[in-house]
């Protein structure tokens, strides 16, 4: 079985449903159903990573439930209960060119547009209105900052994402 740093967490299983194998999912991908167009799951375990496929899905109740295979009854259920999902990460889908996975930001430097190095991305996070990059500012930051929040909007804010240099150049003063 592949490793953990391969792979991606798209979401979590949760208590049984019923009594003869399903399962609650909790998914974090974008759109909730989206969890089901990935397979086979590999489930985070003390042993290391386990393959599962499901068997059927649904939607209940402003939820998801699923039959996993294998999985027959409820006690087989608890077992399982509170795995993380996790899939391939060459199972995702092609992007366009100029867009990104938040994986392959984080990591990231952040350079202003005067070439002040502001750090690297933590990781981003979503808001209502756009998603932000956590960027952790170097130890000697001249000022001060131990992390800035910058909005990840393209055109206005970021400027460019250099993959091969592992850059990211923003329009964003570097004392806000």
């Amino acid at each position: 079985m592949s490793d953990a740093s391969e792979t991606l967490v798209v979401g979590k299983i949760g208590a049984p449903y019923g009594v003869k194998g399903w399962v609650k999912i909790t998914s974090y991908t974008d759109v909730p159903e989206g969890i089901f167009d990935y397979a086979p799951w590999l489930l985070k375990t003390e042993g290391g990573l386990k393959e599962l496929k499901v068997d059927q899905w649904r939607e209940h109740n402003n939820g998801l439930v699923a039959k996993l295979d294998g999985v027959d009854d409820r006690d087989a259920v608890d077992r399982l209960k509170n795995l993380e999902i996790c899939i391939q990460a060459e199972q995702l889908p092609e992007l366009e060119e100029g867009d990104f996975y938040w994986r392959d930001l984080v990591g990231m430097r952040v350079v202003n547009l005067k070439g002040y190095d502001m750090g690297t991305v933590r990781e981003l996070f979503e808001t209502g209105s756009n998603d932000v990059m956590v960027v952790k500012a170097n130890i000697n930051d001249a000022f001060g900052q131990k992390e800035r929040m910058i909005p990840y909007l393209l055109d206005q804010v970021v400027k460019q994402v250099d993959r091969a240099e592992k850059t990211i150049t923003v329009d964003w003063e570097a004392d806000f």
